[in-house]
């Protein structure tokens, strides 16, 4: 199984439309999004894919988690997900530095730990967990947009970069 990894759209419906359709020339339809979705109406965006979301410290919007559960089905949208796919353990956090990201990352509980809010991309492996930060699509400034496909069945991480 082939998963999208974005984080941090912060309103970019452009990246966001770009990112959307790269995944449907690939055939891509499950999405963890790491957080800062910002507003309930980019979601709609990803009316067409399976997506789990990480609440962000930038969505306030307080219908997010009305149209998270009309879209996607109840609790798509959490501070954290624990989700098991393929076999593989999976955390969803929007921050990895923060005191819940760090846990699940020393817990080695999960196979891979997906996190974002720093904007920067990052794959690193700690005591057996894949740590990965998709990078941003919006609110990207002098950086280039990014966000990650991971095959869970070989294990490859590939990037994609506007």
């Amino acid at each position: 199984m082939r998963i999208a990894l974005v984080s941090d759209t912060h309103n970019d419906q452009n990246k966001i439309k770009q990112a959307l359709a790269r995944l449907r020339q690939e055939h891509i339809t499950k999405v963890l999004h790491a957080g800062d979705v910002t507003s309930a109406r980019m979601l709609r965006l990803f009316k067409a894919f399976d997506v789990w979301v990480a609440r962000g410290n930038m969505d306030h919007d307080p219908a997010l988690d009305a149209t998270a559960h009309e879209l996607f089905g109840p609790q798509r949208l959490a501070a954290v997900h624990k989700l098991t796919l393929d076999g593989h353990t999976l955390a969803l956090v929007h921050n990895g530095e923060s005191a819940a990201g760090r846990e699940l990352i020393r817990s080695r509980d999960y196979d891979y730990v997906i996190h974002g809010h720093s904007h920067h991309p990052r794959d690193k492996r700690f005591a057996g967990t894949r740590v990965i930060n998709p990078g941003a699509l919006g609110n990207t400034g002098w950086r280039r947009p990014t966000f990650a496909i991971l095959d869970l069945e070989t294990d490859a991480l590939s990037w994609v970069r506007f």
